[in-house]
C-alpha cells in the first residue's frame, strides 16, 4: 500500500518551487499509506509525489521509478500480479526486434509498467493483472498518463484547481481543499493528455457459459489480448468454455482461487490472513496455508522467509466471528491472534474512521471501525500485508437478500451491479481501513483471472441452493468447492455481515448512540442541512455530520453513494420482494425469514431498537 499524487497541466507562469511545496504538503495528509520513503519529481510538465509502504524489494524499488533515458517517471500505488508474465512477454517482443533487453534498475513488481506502456502505451494496460493506480509523466514531451485497475480495489482521486491544473491522489482528503472540482477517478480507466479523454482499457463483457460461443464451442473473450501480442495487434483470447456442470463449476471455482491466492503471495516483508471465521476469509485462509511455506517468486524452490501463517480476528466479547476465527485457525494450523474491543472503543473511533475512509454510508462505516482497530494491532505486530476476503458477496450472491432473487438473470445482474460498485463499498473500506495503519489488504476474489472465471459460470450455478441439511443457503457453490478442506460446521456456517459477526450488540449500540446524539429537531431538518443525500436515520446523520466536518461542501458528499438498500442490496433489487421496500437497513438480519437471527418486521427502521429473535 503506498499513495501517489500528481499535479499535472501547469501554467507557464506557475511557481515550481511553492507548487512543489504544496504538492508536498498535501502528499503528506495520506502518508500513512506509506509510511516507509517519500518521494518527489518535480518539473515544468508536472509534479509526482510518492509515500511507499514497502512489501516488495523493500530495499530498492523506491519511487518515483524513472526509466534509464529519463524519459518517463511513474508514481505507482500496486501490486502487479503477473509482472513476470508481461516481462518476459515484452522481452520476447525486443529480441524479436532486435532491441536491447529493457534495463530494468529495481526489483519492484511495478516497474514493469515502464516497458509496457513505452512499447504499446494505453493499451497495453489490459495485460495487466493486479491492483494499482498510477500517474506516470514524459517530462521532455510534456505528456502525463493517469489510470486505475479494473475493479477499482485502490482509490484514486481527480480534481481541478481554480487556475485549471489537474490534481490526481489516493485519497480524497490530499486534494479536497485544493481543487473547486473533485470526483473519484472511475475504475478501469486511463486518461491520457495526448487525447484529454477519459477511455476505458479493459471493458467488462461477462457472459455465462451458454450465452455466447466461438468457433468449435470455444468461448471468446473480447477483452485482454493474449500476451503475445505486445505490439498491439488486434484480437481475441479462445477460452474453453465455462463449465456448466456444479462438480465442474466447484472443481473450476477452487482451482482458480488457489491459483488467484499463490499470485497475491508474493511480498518480502511479513504477511497473514484476515480471518474472521465466515466462509470467504477461511477459504482464503486455507488456500494460503497452502503455500505459505515456500515462496513464490521463485516458485517454490525456497523456503518461505516467514514460513508461519499468522492469522487475524477482531470482534466483541464473545462474538460470532471471534469463535468461529478460532476453530477455523486450529483446523488449518495457523497462528491465530484474535483480538476484542469494547463498544466504547469502537465509538471513540468512528470520527477517526470516517476521515479515513472518506464515506458516510452506514454499512461501510459500521464495519470498517473494528477493521480499522485490528489494522493497527496488525501493523503493530511487524505486518505489512494481509490476505482479506473481500468480493466474494458480489461475485456468489452471498448477501442474505440474494435469497430472494427472482431469476437467474435478476441475479446476474444484480451480481455485476455488485462488482461494479465496489470500488465504493467493501474495496474503499478494506483498502483504506487498513491503509490507515500502513498495511496493505489484498483480495483474491476479485483478483482479475479468478473474476473473469467466476463472472462467466451459469448465474444459476452461483444462486443460493440446497445444502447437505437441504436447507436452501448462499454461495453454495463456494461451500462445495472447498469441501473436505474446511469443517462441515465452519464451511457451512451462514453469512455473517463483517459489522453484524464482530457482535450483534455492536450495530444496536451505534444506533443507540446515534439517537441519544442526534436532537429530533435536527433529524427533522436533515434534508436542509445535507440536501444531497439527506440522511434518514439518526445514525446516518452523526456519520454525516461528521464527514461534513472533515469534508465540507457537495463534491466530497458527491463521492459517496446512496439509495435504499437492504442488507447491502442495489436500490434496483428491492423490487425483488415487497416487504424490501418497508424494512430497508444495511443488516443482514433485515432479510426476515433466512437468517436465523433476523430483525423482527418493522425493527430495522428505528435506531436503537434490538430485539432479535434466535439469538
Amino acid at each position: 500500500m503506498c499513495s501517489i499524487l500528481g499535479v499535472f497541466d501547469l501554467r507557464p507562469a506557475d511557481d515550481l518551487p511553492e507548487l512543489r511545496r504544496r504538492a508536498l504538503a498535501a502528499s503528506a495528509l495520506q502518508r500513512h499509506r506509506g509510511p516507509d520513503w517519500s518521494g518527489v519529481h518535480a518539473s515544468p510538465a508536472g509534479i509526482l509525489v510518492h509515500e511507499r509502504l514497502a512489501i516488495v524489494d523493500p530495499a530498492g524499488g523506491s519511487q518515483p521509478l524513472v526509466d534509464p533515458w529519463k524519459e518517463r517517471v511513474l508514481a505507482v500505488n500496486g501490486e502487479i500480479y503477473n509482472h513476470r508474465e508481461v516481462t518476459e512477454a515484452l522481452e520476447s517482443a525486443r529480441r524479436a526486434s532486435g532491441q536491447e533487453p529493457w534495463p530494468f534498475q529495481t526489483g519492484s513488481d511495478c516497474e514493469v509498467l515502464l516497458p509496457l506502456l513505452a512499447h504499446e502505451g494505453p493499451s497495453g494496460l489490459r495485460r495487466l493483472n493486479g491492483i494499482w493506480a498510477f500517474a506516470l509523466l514524459e517530462p521532455r514531451r510534456g505528456r502525463w498518463i493517469v489510470a486505475r485497475d479494473p475493479v477499482g480495489v485502490m482509490p484514486l482521486y481527480r480534481g481541478r484547481d481554480r487556475e485549471g491544473r489537474l490534481w490526481v491522489a489516493s485519497e480524497m482528503k490530499a486534494i479536497s481543499d485544493l481543487c473547486s472540482h473533485l470526483e473519484v477517478f472511475p475504475p478501469g480507466c486511463v486518461l491520457d493528455s495526448e487525447s484529454g479523454a477519459l477511455r476505458v482499457f479493459r471493458p467488462r463483457r461477462w457472459r455465462p457459459a451458454t450465452s455466447a460461443a466461438g468457433p468449435e464451442g470455444a468461448k471468446v473473450r473480447k477483452g485482454p489480448e493474449p500476451l503475445q501480442a505486445v505490439e498491439g495487434r488486434p484480437g481475441c483470447t479462445p477460452l474453453p468454455s465455462p463449465p456448466t456442470g456444479r462438480t465442474e463449476g466447484a472443481v473450476a471455482v477452487r482451482r482458480g482461487l488457489e491459483a488467484a491466492v499463490r499470485r497475491q503471495l508474493m511480498s518480502d516483508v511479513p504477511w497473514g490472513v484476515l480471518l474472521s471465521g465466515g466462509l470467504d476469509s477461511s477459504v482464503v485462509a486455507a488456500c494460503a496455508a497452502r503455500f505459505a511455506r515456500r515462496r513464490v517468486e521463485d516458485d517454490g524452490r525456497t523456503e518461505a522467509w516467514w514460513p508461519s501463517l499468522h492469522s487475524f480476528a477482531i470482534g466483541l466479547e464473545e462474538s460470532p466471528d471471534l469463535e468461529a476465527a478460532a476453530q477455523v485457525a486450529g483446523h488449518l494450523g495457523t497462528t491465530h491472534h484474535g483480538f476484542t474491543f469494547s463498544i466504547q472503543e469502537g465509538l471513540d473511533a468512528v470520527p477517526d474512521v470516517i476521515r479515513h475512509i472518506e464515506s458516510f454510508d452506514v454499512t461501510t462505516v459500521r464495519a470498517s471501525v473494528p477493521m480499522y482497530l485490528l489494522a493497527r494491532r496488525i501493523r503493530a505486530m511487524g505486518v505489512k500485508m494481509v490476505l482479506s476476503g473481500e468480493g466474494a458477496d458480489e461475485v456468489f450472491g452471498g448477501y442474505l437478500y440474494f435469497h430472494r432473487a427472482p431469476s437467474p438473470e435478476a441475479f446476474r445482474r444484480e451480481t455485476e451491479r455488485k462488482v461494479r460498485d465496489l470500488h465504493l463499498f467493501d474495496c474503499l473500506r478494506a483498502n483504506k481501513s487498513m491503509a490507515a495503519w500502513g498495511v496493505e489488504a489484498r483480495v483474491p476474489f476479485l483478483d482479475l483471472e479468478f473474476l473473469d472465471l467466476a463472472m462467466e459460470l451459469e448465474p444459476a450455478l452461483r444462486m443460493p441452493s440446497a445444502g447437505p441439511g437441504g436447507a436452501i443457503i448462499e454461495k453454495a457453490l463456494l461451500r462445495e468447492a472447498f469441501v473436505g478442506t474446511l469443517p462441515d460446521e465452519l464451511l457451512w456456517r451462514q453469512k455473517e455481515q463483517f459489522s453484524d459477526g464482530v457482535g450483534y450488540g455492536w450495530i444496536d449500540a451505534l444506533r443507540e448512540h446515534a439517537t441519544s446524539r442526534v436532537d429530533p429537531a435536527e433529524m427533522a431538518r436533515a434534508a436542509e442541512r445535507f440536501p444531497l443525500s439527506p440522511p434518514g436515520t439518526a445514525e446516518a446523520f452523526w456519520y454525516r455530520s461528521i464527514f461534513q466536518e472533515h469534508f465540507p461542501g457537495d463534491q466530497p458528499a458527491a463521492t459517496v453513494p446512496s439509495g435504499p438498500s437492504i442488507a447491502c442490496s442495489s436500490p434496483e433489487a428491492l423490487a425483488w420482494d415487497p416487504s424490501f421496500g418497508t424494512r430497508a437497513d444495511p443488516s443482514g438480519r433485515s432479510v426476515s425469514g433466512v437468517h436465523r437471527a433476523s430483525l423482527e418486521p418493522g425493527e430495522a427502521a428505528p435506531p436503537g431498537i434490538s430485539r432479535l429473535r434466535g439469538r
